[in-house]
């Protein structure tokens, strides 16, 4: 719960910092135009991020019969969350890494590379991919599309006001209501208001990954899992060159998928 307060409180920060912006400027169609293009992009972006996602890494689907442990534990950890099935993929690369996409449930997709079938064992694994599926189940998808739309709002409209500002595009009442320095104001507002955009965005992915940590570790029942497969991957990231000889791992065992 506190986290879901400090995605709401968080969220309304940005929401005001964007009226804040527009009313400076002085031009609430702007900031409606801002918020428009904004939104259409990440409309986009929000129902067709799993295939964004898995056409970017070059995902390839598998089956029950190629990866029976993977749908083993992916099929477990649906049926505890009372979701669907989703569709499985594997991305062709040795580097660690999962992530779980889709706007819900019923449109997830689940991903993972080879390296990171081969490094985890099973409850590791399991660990790491109830964290991804608390993502969907969170709907944090939409969550990151609503933060990503007004911060992209809000640099849209700092720009546009900064250069209305060069071209005579704002008022001499617009002028007179900020007191004068419109051009010097508008120059700050240009790099200073996505800045603070970025931050809070930044803060509200922050809060939803400690979301999906506590919806994972309940739905397995087994924290601890998690925060090995965290280790290990840290550990894999800081021995790159020696990933796979076992040398200085803190994993006990290598697994083969």
């Amino acid at each position: 719960m506190g986290n879901f307060l400090k995605t709401t409180v968080l969220l309304a920060a940005m929401t005001g910092l964007l009226i804040l912006i527009g009313d400076y400027f002085g031009g609430q169609q702007g900031m409606l135009i801002a918020f428009v293009i904004a939104a259409v992009m990440n409309f986009v972006s929000y129902f067709f991020s799993d295939k964004i996602a898995l056409a970017m890494y070059s995902a390839q689907p598998v089956s029950r019969e190629e990866l029976p442990r993977l749908y083993a534990i992916v099929e477990r950890l649906t049926q505890k969350m009372g979701y669907p099935m989703p569709k499985l993929y594997v991305i062709p690369t040795d580097s660690p890494n999962a992530f779980a996409t889709g706007r819900n449930p019923s449109h997830a997709s689940v991903a993972v590379t080879r390296g990171i079938l081969s490094l985890l064992d099973e409850e590791e694994l399991e660990g790491v991919l109830a964290h991804e599926l608390g993502h969907v189940q969170n709907r944090d998808i939409l969550i990151s599309s609503v933060a990503a739309t007004i911060a992209g709002a809000i640099t849209m409209l700092a720009r546009m006001g900064y250069y209305a500002s060069l071209f005579g595009g704002s008022s001499s009442r617009d002028d007179d209501r900020r007191g004068g320095g419109g051009a010097i104001g508008a120059l700050l507002m240009l790099f200073l208001a996505p800045i603070a955009a970025t931050l809070i965005q930044l803060a509200v992915s922050r809060s939803r990954e400690y979301g999906a940590d506590e919806t994972g570790a309940h739905t397995t029942g087994n924290p601890y899992a998690l925060a090995r497969a965290l280790r290990c991957l840290f550990e894999a990231a800081s021995n790159a060159r020696d990933a796979y000889d076992g040398a200085s791992f803190y994993c006990p065992t290598l697994q083969q998928y």
